[in-house]
C-alpha cells in the first residue's frame, strides 16, 4: 500500500524540480495581475501571491502550502500554511490584498501540526482544525498565538503513514454540533484472512459528531454521525441545510474509475468504504466477499475519476449572478480531471443535483512557459463577491474576479 504515498510525493518533487510559476503576461484582472488560465467567459484570475515566473521550491517561500483561505469582514483574509507535511511546520498568516502590489503578510500562528480548516463557530470565533484536535483563536489579539485554546482532542494522530489521511475537517451543524473528518485509515482496507469486515475503518472513515455543551464548548467524546467515508475534507452545510460532502475514492490504475463522489450525508448513514465505490458497485479488494452495496447509501452525483475534491463552499457574492447558490469544487488531482473548479447546480433542499455541471476552468493543465497545473485546495468569498482560491503546490493565492481590467 505504499504505492498511493510514494507517488504522491514523486508528484510533489516532479512539481519543484519543474519549478514553473505563472508567467506574467502584462494583462490585469480586476486590479490583480492576470494569472493565464483559461476561464468561463466573464471571469479572470488574478495573481495576489505566487513565486516568481521561474518557480521557486516550497522550502523557499514565505507561505510554503496554502491549503485553506477564512474571509474577513475587513477584507483580509487567514491563511493556513501546512508548511511540510512533517507535525510542528505549519501556521496561520493574515493576508492584507493590495491589488498591483504585494499583498502584506503577519504571521499569527506558528508550529501547527498538519493544519488545515478555518471556519467561523456559531460564537463568531475563529476555528482551526488541526491533525488530532479543533482550537479557538483570535486572530485580532497583540498575540493570537496566546489565545489558541484546544476545544475537541483526541482526533487520531495519523501521522504520515502508508495511506492514512491526516488532516481533518469540520463543519457546524445547525445545532451548534462539530461534525469532525476522520480519514479512512488505508487507501482500500483490503480484508485480512477469515475478517469480513473492516474493523479498523468502520470507526474511522466517518464523521464524528461532538454535542454541543454550551457556548465553545463541545463533548469530550463523539459519536459516529455518519460512516463509510474514505476522507471527507469538502464538506459544508448549504443555507438549506442539507450536509454535502465530496468523496475522494480509492486510488487505482485504471483512469476511468472509481468516479468521486457527492454525497448527501444523513444521520446514520453508511456512505460504502472501503466496500462499494460509485454507483454502488463492489471495491476489487472486496469483491470476493459478495458483501451487498444495496445495503450503502448512493451518492447524489458521480464526479470524474480522481479529480481528488477538496473543498466546497455556496457562492452568495454579488459578483457573479450565473453562480448564485452553485456549489462549488474544487479538484486538486494531478491527473486529467483535476487541475479545476466545478460549480454544480443545488435544488431547493440545498442538495446537488445531476444537471451538468459548469467548469469554471477549463485550461488550468500545464503549459510550458505560461503555467503550472493548477492545485486548488481551501476558496472564500470575499465581501465584494470575488472567489480566492489557494493554490497548494505552486504556493500561490489566486483571486477569481469578474473580467475587467
Amino acid at each position: 500500500m505504499r504505492r498511493l504515498l510514494v507517488g504522491l510525493t514523486l508528484a510533489l518533487l516532479a512539481g519543484a524540480a519543474q519549478a514553473q510559476g505563472y508567467a506574467r503576461e502584462g494583462r490585469t484582472c480586476d486590479g490583480y495581475p492576470r494569472a493565464p488560465i483559461e476561464t468561463i467567459k466573464g471571469l479572470c484570475a488574478g495573481l495576489v501571491l505566487a513565486p516568481p515566473p521561474a518557480g521557486l521550491p516550497a522550502s523557499k517561500r514565505t507561505i510554503h502550502l496554502p491549503r485553506t483561505l477564512l474571509a474577513l469582514p475587513s477584507g483580509d483574509l487567514l491563511v493556513v500554511d501546512l508548511g511540510i507535511w512533517d507535525p510542528g511546520r505549519g501556521s496561520v498568516w493574515r493576508l492584507t490584498p493590495k491589488p498591483g502590489g504585494e499583498p502584506q503578510l503577519k504571521r499569527l500562528l506558528t508550529r501547527l501540526d498538519l493544519p488545515h480548516t478555518l471556519a467561523v463557530g456559531p460564537d463568531g470565533a475563529v476555528y482551526l482544525g488541526e491533525m488530532s484536535r479543533i482550537s479557538r483563536f483570535d486572530p485580532d489579539a497583540a498575540d493570537p498565538q496566546a489565545t489558541l485554546t484546544p476545544v475537541v482532542t483526541g482526533l487520531p494522530d495519523n501521522r504520515l503513514h502508508d495511506n492514512r489521511h491526516p488532516l481533518s475537517a469540520f463543519i457546524f451543524d445547525a445545532d451548534g454540533a462539530l461534525l469532525v473528518n476522520v480519514g479512512a485509515p488505508s487507501d482500500q482496507c483490503p480484508p485480512r484472512p477469515g475478517e469480513a469486515r473492516c474493523a479498523e475503518g468502520e470507526r474511522q472513515a466517518a464523521l464524528w459528531r461532538y454535542a454541543p455543551e454550551g457556548p465553545g464548548k463541545w463533548a469530550a467524546e463523539p459519536t459516529v454521525f455518519a460512516r463509510g467515508l474514505r476522507n471527507s475534507l469538502a464538506l459544508i452545510r448549504t443555507r438549506a441545510g442539507a450536509i454535502v460532502q465530496a468523496e475522494n475514492s480509492i486510488d487505482v490504475a485504471d483512469p476511468a474509475w472509481p468516479p468521486e463522489e457527492l454525497n448527501v450525508i444523513q444521520a446514520g448513514g453508511h456512505y460504502g468504504w472501503p466496500y462499494c465505490m460509485g454507483a454502488n458497485q463492489p471495491a476489487p479488494a472486496w469483491k470476493s466477499r459478495k458483501l451487498a452495496c444495496a445495503a450503502y447509501r448512493r451518492p447524489a452525483v458521480l464526479m470524474a475519476p480522481h479529480g481528488a475534491p477538496l473543498h466546497l463552499i455556496e457562492y452568495r457574492g454579488a459578483m457573479f449572478p450565473a453562480l448564485q447558490g452553485r456549489l462549488i469544487v474544487s479538484l486538486h488531482g494531478y491527473r486529467a480531471t483535476g487541475s479545476r473548479l466545478m460549480a454544480y447546480a443545488l435544488d431547493d433542499g440545498g442538495r446537488p443535483t445531476t444537471a451538468k455541471p459548469l467548469d469554471l476552468t477549463p485550461g488550468w493543465r500545464a503549459v510550458k512557459g505560461r503555467r503550472p497545473s493548477g492545485a486548488p485546495v481551501g476558496m472564500a468569498v470575499t465581501p465584494d463577491g470575488a472567489i480566492w482560491v489557494a493554490d497548494d503546490r505552486n504556493g500561490a493565492i489566486l483571486r477569481f474576479a469578474k473580467d475587467r481590467p
